[in-house]
């Protein structure tokens, strides 16, 4: 692996990728998260943290991009989000087993800060403020996986592609004309469907003038179809 660790090498302040709920910390805390974490870079395909393994840090996304994913007994995988710089990714783990119960890997060359996870449950146990938009940024990713979720349990394959295409240009590139082509195999487990069908139904979309495919990129042309097609799918 050709990640590099770097132990403090990146101050919590400043620091133009932190989190807006740091602001909420006091001097102490801040300094006992900043002498208590790892900064880590991963290249694209990359481990961040493996399903199954003890949760000893809480990753923080400082650049670049990963997906967080279930690994299944079939060897499927199921996406269940895409996570973005300033992000803390945790799970149920924090407040149950203290185990992963996903993998994260990295969809780009990204940056993360593992925080010591004695230290972050001290804090939240000391700090009200700091735990209340910590519990509300909990709740709300996992509020979105079980929507997205649910979502797609009701759609066909059309449907399943449409609503993750209109995932990726609302949500995870932000309304971009263009956005970065993930794998197709990532693409499929986003769906919920084979990567042949996934193959097929992007080939289907093309073909109807929907979307723009090149090497690198996707480009959505008829964003209103697409949100059509996710409706009746």
């Amino acid at each position: 692996m050709g990640n590099q660790i770097e132990k403090n090498q990146i101050d919590c302040y400043p620091c133009e990728q932190i989190s807006p709920m740091f602001k909420l910390l006091s001097t102490e805390e801040i300094k006992n998260v900043n002498e208590n974490k790892i900064n880590i870079h991963f290249k694209a395909g990359e481990i961040i943290q493996k399903q199954g393994t003890y949760m000893t840090h809480i990753i923080y996304i400082v650049s670049g991009m990963v997906k967080v994913y279930f690994e299944r007994e079939d060897q499927k995988n199921t996406i269940l989000r895409i996570v973005k710089p300033m992000s803390f990714v945790g799970g149920p783990g924090i407040y149950s087993d203290h185990f992963y119960h996903f993998t994260i890997s990295a969809m780009k060359d990204t940056a993360v800060c593992y925080i010591d996870f004695a230290i972050l449950k001290n804090i939240l146990n000391q700090n009200i403020a700091f735990s209340g938009e910590f519990l509300k940024d909990f709740s709300l990713s996992i509020l979105s996986v079980y929507n997205r979720l649910m979502t797609l349990t009701n759609k066909n394959i059309a449907g399943k592609m449409a609503y993750t295409l209109l995932y990726l240009f609302e949500e995870v590139y932000e309304n971009k004309e263009q956005f970065v082509s993930i794998s197709k195999n990532d693409l499929a487990d986003l769906s919920a469907v084979s990567r042949d069908s996934s193959v097929k139904i992007l080939r289907d979309f093309q073909n109807e003038g929907i979307i723009r495919m090149t090497d690198h990129t996707i480009e959505l042309l008829k964003p209103d179809t697409l949100r059509m097609i996710q409706s009746v799918g």
